[in-house]
């Protein structure tokens, strides 16, 4: 399993930006995807969630600014990002709950995270 996010770069605030999360391999089904960031110094913290059946969940500080979607294919989740502040600078981390399958044990349950995706936004 993969997952591939793009996307992020250096931005003004008050920009935007666009983040997308590929999720490719053996996947037999996604439950949930995600966005999480830590920023320098901190603890990583969830941005957006978006599950199976549609219901969204927002960190407070992202409210109102940014919006997640799942494409149809349930596969590739968006981050879309409006208003950047410099506070919003962070690596942006893509995260599945998936079921995947093992020729060894069969279909089972995991997480999974991306590499990351840097998001710097200054003057």
């Amino acid at each position: 399993v993969e997952l591939n996010e793009s996307g992020g770069g250096d931005v003004q605030p008050g920009g935007s930006l666009r983040l997308s999360c590929i999720a490719s391999g053996s996947i037999v089904s996604i439950k949930e995807m995600a966005w999480h960031r830590q920023a320098p110094g901190k603890a990583r913290e969830l941005v957006a969630q978006i599950t199976n059946d549609g219901r969204i969940n927002y960190a407070e500080s992202v409210k109102g600014r940014f919006t997640i979607s799942r494409d149809s294919d349930g596969k590739t989740v968006f981050l879309q990002m409006n208003s950047l502040t410099p506070e919003d600078t962070a690596v942006y981390y893509c995260y599945a709950d998936l079921r995947t399958v093992s020729e060894y044990i069969g279909e089972y349950d995991t997480d999974w995270w991306g590499q990351g995706t840097r998001v710097d936004v200054s003057p």
